[in-house]
This record gives structure tokens, sequence and C-alpha cells, in this order.
């Protein structure tokens, strides 16, 4: 059975490499895999204006993250804190993890 590996997942750190919040670093909250895009956390706010409902009793404008595309974004490596590229590897016991292609530390605990 085949396992596909993604490459950023949901809770890693990244850095925004294009557009306008170019060089930021937050946590990543959602990932959308058909769409091609990430929702990270404080990152890419719009307005949107919120009509009264019953759950929303008070209508107005509201700050929300929007999504970013994939390659607009890099992962963080935890030991040498640069934006970097990642490999896969795989363990002894047949498992493919994910690892910093500068520093070779494994991104999956």
């Amino acid at each position: 059975m085949k396992t596909s590996i993604t490459k950023i997942k949901k809770d890693d750190k990244v850095k925004v490499i294009a557009g306008k919040d170019k060089g930021k670093i937050g946590k990543v909250l959602k990932v959308h895999r058909k769409k091609n895009r990430v929702i990270i956390e404080n990152l890419n706010m719009v307005k949107r204006h919120s009509r009264p409902s019953a759950q929303n009793k008070q209508g107005g404008i509201v700050d929300i993250e929007a999504p970013i595309n994939l390659a607009n974004v890099m992962l963080m490596c935890s030991k040498c804190m640069t934006p970097t590229r990642i490999k896969i590897q795989r363990l002894e016991d047949g498992k493919k993890v994910r690892a910093c292609s500068k520093c070779s530390e494994i991104i999956d605990k």
C-alpha cells in the first residue's frame, strides 16, 4: 500500500516567500489539498462584511485569514531556523518522514 506524504501539514511553522506578507512567519491552521492552498494564523488578513444572524448577533466588519498558495510558503526547520526545502527519507522500519534538506533534521516526530 502506497502512502502519499505531503510537504506542509497542519501546525507546521512556515515562512511566506511571496505576496503582501513576504518574510512573515506563522503557523498553518488549515491545508486545502485540492485547491493547493494553506491558511496561516494572522497572515493574509482580509476584511469581510457580516450581516447580523442567529450565530453572529452583531454584524459588522470582521478580519479573517485568507488562503495563500502552497507555492508561496516554505517550511521552517526547527533546528537550523531557516526556510528549507523538504526531502523524504525512509526510516529502518520503512516509514517515510519529512527531513530538512540543509541539516537533515527529521521534521516528523
